[in-house]
Parts: structure tokens; sequence; C-alpha cells
């Protein structure tokens, strides 16, 4: 039951809490899935327990979805049909950072089964770059236009690494937030790498490392490395993925879902 007294909050504000737009505030209470009251004047209001309910159902993993999902990228669906499926989780999530959160447990089980023979390593491989097709096919990443002043980020495989579906994650996420990405990939020397950094046309660094990268020491070492050419010129650096990176790193940030992603991107256009 609520309490006459609750806050009720505008769809501007409710918007900020939820991390999306406005257009899908309303969308979301005109299909029914978050609850809403009207004003005299038809205005919409939400109330501030709504909201939270909202988010907390919405956080979970939903086993039925990851099962979904690996039938989709480990069956013969070209990329087209998976760009079509996550348009549609788009549609529903309201951003794409919430998509690739969603998305997390569904690679994560793919790695689970690779690891533990359910499926073959060629299974392993086709299944990721279905999914990294789906992601750059030109009605997701393509279609996000970015203006040429925007600034640019450098999407950067750990060393050793092989995944990279994190950094195709991660590049739709930034792209929706206005920022042009550059791909390193993956087995980029570190020399080039400082290269580009030091030609101040970057202003951030995007490092991504799977479960499978858990040398601490060599992943500590590549972030010390490049931290040396980033924090002259001011270049903001991300470490992501689960890999053994510094917990509490001395220069950048430590992030650990695309939640945080979105929220760091939002400070730095305050």
């Amino acid at each position: 039951m609520h309490s006459e007294s609750e806050e009720t909050l505008s769809t501007a504000k409710a918007a900020r809490l939820l991390e999306v737009g406005p257009s899908t505030v309303k969308r979301w209470a005109d299909e029914g899935m978050l609850p809403c009251i009207r004003t005299a004047g038809g205005h919409r209001r939400f109330r501030r327990g709504d909201i939270e309910r909202f988010l907390g159902e919405r956080g979970g993993v939903d086993e039925g979805l990851i099962d979904v999902w690996l039938d989709v990228l480990l069956g013969d669906e070209d990329q087209h049909r998976v760009g079509a499926l996550l348009l549609a989780a788009r549609a529903e999530h309201g951003a794409w950072w919430r998509v690739a959160d969603a998305m997390g447990p569904v690679i994560e089980e793919l790695g689970q089964r690779w690891a533990g023979g359910r499926i073959t390593v060629l299974q392993e491989h086709m299944a990721s770059e279905r999914l990294a097709r789906g992601l750059a096919c030109n009605s997701c990443a393509q279609d996000l236009a970015v203006v040429p002043e925007s600034p640019c980020c450098l999407l950067l495989a750990a060393d050793g690494d092989e995944h990279t579906l994190g950094l195709s994650l991660a590049e739709i996420c930034l792209r929706e937030a206005g920022w042009s990405c550059r791909w390193a990939g993956r087995r980029t020397p570190a020399d080039d790498v400082e290269a580009v950094v030091s030609r101040g046309q970057i202003q951030m660094v995007a490092l991504s490392a799977s479960a499978a990268s858990t040398d601490a020491r060599k992943l500590g070492r590549q972030y010390r490395e490049l931290v040396e050419a980033a924090r002259p010129r001011s270049v903001m650096i991300v470490l992501g993925g689960s890999g053994a990176w510094p917990e509490d790193p001395s220069y950048g940030h430590r992030l650990r879902s695309f939640r945080e992603l979105s929220r760091l991107l939002s400070r730095l256009s305050s």
C-alpha cells in the first residue's frame, strides 16, 4: 500500500534516477511496466518506491533470457538477426548500458560452457563473432552518430587477452553517450598505444580484461606503463572486465559494470 505522503517525481526526475531518457520513462508508464499517477493537468508522476522496485526487478539475472540468447548465438542466426534482437533489447531496457549489463551473464555463461567442455572452441569463437558483428551492424553502433569534435576513447584488450566482446559492448555505450571510439583491439604493442596517447587525439583509454586474465602482476605492469603515458596528458584510463586489475588504481577508474561506465560518462559531460 502506498502512503499518501510518499514522494512523487516528475518524468524528468524519474528518468535521471533510472538513467534513461524521459521518452523511455513515458513509454514504460504507458505500457504499464512502470506505475505512475496522473495530476489534474494530465502530467505523469512517479512514486520513488515504485522506481526503486522497478530498478530492483530489472537488476536481477534472468536465467531464461540467458538460455534464449545462447540458443541464438550458438545457432545459425546471422548478424542482422542478432542486431535486430539487440535493438529490441535496447527498446525494452531504454539504454545501451542496460543491454550491455544484461548481456554480461550471457557472455560469462558462454565462457563457462567452453571451459567446461560443453561447447567447442569453434562454437565459442563463432558465438562471440556473431554477437560482435550484431553490435557492429548498421542498425546498432553505426547509427549512433557522433559529432566531429566529440571526445574519443581508445578501446584496448589487456596483454594476452583474446576476448573483445566487452570492448564491443563498451563501444556502443560510449557512442550513445556521444563519444567516438578507436579500436586498438588485441595484441597491440605498448609502444603503438603510447604513440596514440602522446599525439593528444584521445581523451580516454578503455582497457578490458576477461576472466581469463588472472595474472595480476602482468596486468598491473601494463596499467602502470600506460599511466606513465596517459597521466601527463590528462588522458583518462578505465579498467573493465573480470580480469585481475588493480582493485584501487592510483590513476583512472576500475569499473565492474556498464552502469558504472554510464555514470562516469555522465559526470564527465556535466
